[in-house]
């Protein structure tokens, strides 16, 4: 009697021990799939923000480019207002009823938020770039480590081959903006 306890002691305990690798091992295999994830997560991070980017900043530009032109048309016909007429009276009606239209004919604000957009959107972009590269650099890290290596190659994984981006500037970057 004393045998057989001891007999089904040693099974239990074997039968633990190959549990816990089993679930060390398949541990290892989804720590893997989930820096896949954080990869495949961050490089669509960065797509968001070039499509971002591919939409907002044209539209701003043609905004500013509008109202440019606008404050340009205000200012040529106040200055025609002047040089047609030797009533300085007129003329200063003309440029108060042209004040009082539009209080402010300044497109250098307009340009400061264009500007601050801009650079948000690129710092943001080299920010999901930052983290893309540092998921990269945790997932090779991890699949190439031991004992993770060893662990995965017996579950059959196989590993993806991902390359940290560089920082060279896009041929697709914003570039001439306000040229016609």
């Amino acid at each position: 009697m004393k045998n057989w306890k001891v007999v089904l002691i040693s099974i239990a305990g074997v039968v633990c021990i190959a549990g816990a690798g089993m679930f060390g091992i398949q541990g290892s295999r989804n720590h893997a799939i989930a820096l896949e994830q954080a990869v495949e997560t961050s490089e669509s991070d960065i797509r968001v923000q070039e499509k971002r980017r591919i939409d907002l900043l044209p539209n701003l530009v043609d905004t500013v480019k509008q109202y440019d032109k606008h404050e340009a048309e205000v200012l040529q016909a106040i200055v025609d207002g002047r040089s047609n007429t030797s009533d300085i009276e007129n003329v200063t009606t003309a440029i108060t009823a042209v004040a009082e239209a539009y209080p402010e004919l300044k497109s250098n604000e307009n340009y400061k938020q264009l500007m601050t957009e801009l650079a948000t959107t690129e710092n943001l972009i080299a920010q999901y770039r930052s983290a893309y590269n540092k998921q990269v650099g945790a997932y090779k890290q991890y699949v190439k480590g031991f004992p993770a290596r060893v662990f995965l190659s017996w579950t059959g994984y196989e590993m993806q081959e991902y390359e940290r981006l560089d920082y060279g500037a896009p041929v697709d970057a914003p570039t001439n903006l306000f040229g016609e």
